[in-house]
């Protein structure tokens, strides 16, 4: 039997997306092709010929309009708008970025968790980084996908989706440029859904972090969803709000410089959870992510004198 392929479900719609990933598109478009299913490919302004490499492997494609801005949550409602046209009786949808690769077996597990359990929204596994050692940065991201299995929530870029349930909460924000997937999550959970992450390698991630910059991108753009987060949904969620309360304000104060004598005494506090590695980068993490915060602050204030919004905040 070709691991790849996963006979208890009738179909699967992939959506892969992409912009500027090179060889890594092939490796991601081959995967999803060897499991016999249908995929689309929505590409975000690529200028690597990207384009050209999902045609060539006979992939239809779907070009996003460059007069709008870009987005991974503009992208993927494209790809699901594009199966629905096509399949009206779609039931589920994986979607997989274009930096992934999709890992032999996963989708039969993943059908299998989603066709045991009728109230799940949407199911995902363990990623794992090609080349964890390339880089420190690189095996930071190996040790972020490492999330507990169980009820979760929310996915990330990579995930199994019921159809029904995107469609009930009419699929990703496209407007936020990141932190779209807990975002949509949220809206599932609020309708009664269900996120569980199951145990099992579903993809391979290649980060490609090799340089300080792209981690301090990377960590920029993640301070920037987590105040973004706390804005739209921190006063409808009790705990939820908390949490991300303390995350804005964890990174206001600890980045401050008169606390930067207390970071010692930080480190060993997360050093008790957490590998050396984690726990230095982890605070120096802070420092970017206030940036991001603050980048989202301002952005607000932009926004109400008419400015323009803020573009992607990319890493690669």
């Amino acid at each position: 039997m070709d691991p790849y392929r996963a006979p208890s479900v009738t179909r699967v719609g992939f959506v892969i997306i992409g912009r500027n990933e090179g060889a890594r598109l092939d490796q991601c478009i081959d995967s999803v092709m060897r499991t016999g299913q249908r995929a689309v490919y929505v590409d975000s302004g690529s200028s690597d010929g990207s384009v050209a490499r999902a045609r060539r492997r006979g992939l239809p494609v779907v070009e996003l309009d460059p007069a709008l801005p870009f987005t991974a949550a503009r992208a993927r409602n494209a790809g699901l708008d594009w199966h629905l046209r096509n399949d009206v009786l779609l039931e589920l949808v994986h979607f997989i970025d274009g930096d992934c690769e999709l890992m032999p077996g996963w989708l039969e597990k993943g059908c299998t968790a989603m066709l045991a359990d009728d109230r799940l929204a949407a199911v995902c596994g363990r990623r794992r980084e090609r080349a964890p050692d390339a880089s420190r940065y690189n095996r930071l991201c190996e040790a972020e996908w490492n999330t507990p299995v169980g009820i979760a929530r929310s996915v990330g870029g990579d995930a199994l989706f019921r159809v029904a349930a995107l469609r009930q909460i009419d699929g990703y924000d496209e407007a936020l440029i990141a932190g779209e997937e807990p975002d949509m999550c949220y809206r599932m959970r609020r309708r009664g859904w269900l996120i569980r992450r199951i145990d099992g390698d579903m993809t391979i991630h290649d980060a490609a972090m090799l340089r300080f910059g792209q981690w301090w991108q990377r960590n920029r753009r993640s301070g920037y969803a987590t105040a973004e987060a706390l804005a739209m949904r921190g006063a409808q969620d009790p705990q939820e709000g908390r949490d991300l309360r303390r995350m804005v304000l964890s990174n206001v104060i600890w980045a401050l410089p008169p606390m930067w004598l207390l970071w010692p005494m930080l480190w060993l506090r997360i050093r008790v959870r957490k590998d050396a590695l984690q726990a230095t980068w982890l605070i120096l993490g802070k420092l970017p992510h206030l940036q991001g915060q603050i980048d989202y602050w301002r952005a607000g204030v932009r926004k109400k004198r008419g400015g323009m919004p803020v573009g992607l905040i990319e890493y690669k």
